[in-house]
């Protein structure tokens, strides 16, 4: 598939790109690559070919769920300027 200039300069003006006039011609070229490369790889043939997530059959190593770090909650309000009820209070900024 080949792109015109009146194509390039269709798709930048509902992209909202400027472009300059001497760039149109190399960005005709580059996106008729892209396409071609597309209609390419369209024609490939993919029945039976099972979708994957990933090319590796990586898997998680799991770890128990468990707690491994105290609560410190009393001790940083205890130093905080102002806290109530176990939330921290701060100055307003939004009228």
């Amino acid at each position: 598939m080949s792109l015109q200039r009146s194509d390039v300069e269709r798709i930048a003006q509902l992209a909202r790109l400027a472009i300059a006039e001497e760039d149109v011609a190399r960005y005709s070229e580059e996106l008729s690559n892209i396409l071609n490369f597309v209609q390419q790889m369209a024609e490939v043939e993919t029945v039976g070919v099972v979708p994957m997530a990933h090319p590796l059959d990586a898997i998680q190593r799991m770890r128990p769920d468990q707690v491994t770090e105290v609560d410190g909650r009393a001790l940083f309000q205890s130093i905080a300027p102002l806290a109530e009820e176990g939330l921290y209070l701060v100055p307003k900024v939004i009228e």
